[in-house]
């Protein structure tokens, strides 16, 4: 087999170096620029530091609106962190449930959840809202938080992965020694599908933190936006009232890094997730 040079190592290494740098530089301009005064935005190069005015610009941001930021980062919070956790345990127990119980209809149910998967999320704003309004939740924190409890694409990896990491004999041994299905679930199958339920959480937890179209469609009180919500409210000042921009970039260079830690604190059970499910 002759090797082409455009499938050779240096040139797959160079096409990834030139990915992570595409990746990485917008992270590295918000670093950058969140050094910057207001002054300095229009004097100095987008990747120069500034004059070190980091300390003035998160005091600005913290009191902006009586510091209405930091309300913002309480919410996203809330929604991410009981969302992802909440979310990946319901994935985790339907894709369990779809690929080692018997039922009627199990592969019709799993047929829509991948038709789930195709749905674009502007699809379904509007008949959340209408379905919010009903319910009177329109304009609370609820409004938001359920819908993100539901994630296809979460129930489509959690199955294929119960289906690889969870051996019949075991859930068969559970059930002679008289355990039920709700803690042969706990107690067995969902300790075996650990790094396939962090890779679920991982990804809602991310979903759910650069959420901005739902909470766009349902919100409008201030107090219960997201940072991605809020922020997007202060750069749309930003052509009358200039001063917000150092706000914008510096809060959103605080706001990539939470799914900076989250990723760094998770990464040995996700790859660990990863390698298990390319082994099988």
């Amino acid at each position: 087999m002759i090797r082409s040079r455009w499938t050779s190592v240096p040139a797959v290494h160079l096409v990834l170096l030139l990915a992570a740098l595409y990746s990485l530089l917008p992270l590295v301009w918000l670093a950058t620029s969140a050094t910057k005064s207001l002054g300095e935005f229009s004097t100095t190069s987008p990747f120069e530091l500034g004059q070190w005015h980091l300390g003035a610009n998160l005091a600005a941001l913290f009191a902006q609106e009586g510091g209405i930021f930091l309300v913002w980062v309480g919410n996203s919070a809330f929604y991410a962190g009981g969302g992802a956790v909440l979310g990946a345990l319901i994935c985790a127990a339907c894709g369990y449930a779809i690929a080692k119980t018997r039922f009627p209809g199990r592969r019709l149910l799993f047929a829509l959840t991948l038709a789930g998967v195709l749905v674009p999320t502007t699809a379904l704003a509007l008949p959340l809202y209408l379905l919010a309004s009903q319910l009177r939740v329109v304009d609370t924190a609820l409004a938001v938080f359920l819908p993100l409890l539901t994630n296809p694409f979460g129930v489509y990896l959690a199955r294929v992965y119960a289906e690889a990491a969870v051996p019949d004999e075991v859930l068969e041994a559970a059930r002679v020694d008289g355990a039920g299905e709700l803690r042969t679930f706990f107690a067995v199958a969902l300790p075996m599908m650990r790094p396939g339920v962090v890779t679920v959480l991982l990804f809602q937890f991310v979903g759910i933190w650069n959420n901005f179209f739902l909470p766009l469609v349902l919100l409008t009180d201030p107090e219960l936006f997201p940072l991605s919500l809020g922020l997007f409210q202060w750069s749309t000042r930003q052509s009358q009232f200039p001063q917000y921009t150092p706000l914008v970039v510096t809060g959103s260079l605080l706001a990539v890094l939470p799914l900076v830690v989250a990723f760094l604190v998770l990464r040995r059970q996700w790859r660990a997730g990863l390698a298990a499910g390319s082994a099988r």
